[in-house]
């Protein structure tokens, strides 16, 4: 019964999605934005972890989620600083959305933001960005979201997963609404293409939402 109530909350209070009409055509704009506007009860998409402010950064507080960095140090054995930071995630990767561009055919992900404003105004689209610690940002990097059947280990008590050798991460049970919702988002806003496969899942996922939502209202 309370993690049932610790879910629902969060998912009311915190990655609930509802379309903003804000736009911008820089990312960089965009984030500062986010950074200015944040809730102050506002949660880390993959953990759930409260976010603290730091001057103008945003930083994880692991102690209520639980989260350990799958890597404490980089390979050079420097601190993994990006286990130590907030970072806004694209829900669908820049990647995903610039690869059904010509621009990006043609130059990648520079050549996109020099001459599309199509691809400017996706990428700095505040709809699709969440906010995510670093590493595991890193770690999502471009993969498709799907089911898999290991453990979550990877982050201590945080229970997103990422299949590297698949490339495929499963988001906790708390983030799925949100990033279905997103997806759907991008679909209707900018004509984004997405996969039988993939929609049946996010299809999945909202049905689960709602029947939870369901069963909530009736505790």
């Amino acid at each position: 019964m309370d993690m049932l109530k610790f879910i629902l909350a969060f998912v009311a209070c915190c990655i609930c999605f509802s379309a903003s009409s804000e736009e911008f055509t820089r990312f960089s704009t965009a984030k500062r934005h986010l950074i200015k506007t944040l809730p102050n009860n506002a949660k880390s998409l993959y953990c759930g972890c409260d976010i603290k402010k730091q001057g103008k950064k945003l930083v994880p507080d692991p102690t209520g989620c639980g989260y350990v960095p799958r890597n404490t140090f980089t390979r050079s054995g420097k601190v993994n600083q990006r286990a130590l930071r907030i970072e806004w995630e694209h829900i669908v990767p820049a990647w995903e959305f610039g690869h059904q561009l010509q621009c990006w055919q043609d130059g990648g992900r520079k050549n996109c933001r020099k001459v599309s404003a199509k691809f400017r105004k996706m990428e700095a689209d505040i709809n699709n960005l969440a906010p995510a610690i670093g590493e595991i940002n890193a770690d999502r990097s471009n993969y498709r979201f799907g089911m898999l059947s290991e453990n979550a280990t990877q982050y201590g008590r945080c229970e997103v997963k990422v299949n590297f050798k698949q490339r495929v991460v499963e988001p906790p049970f708390y983030a799925r609404k949100r990033i279905a919702d997103t997806y759907a988002y991008m679909k209707k806003t900018y004509g984004l293409k997405v996969s039988n496969k993939q929609q049946k899942l996010f299809d999945a996922w909202q049905r689960q939402a709602f029947a939870n939502k369901s069963s909530a209202s009736k505790l």
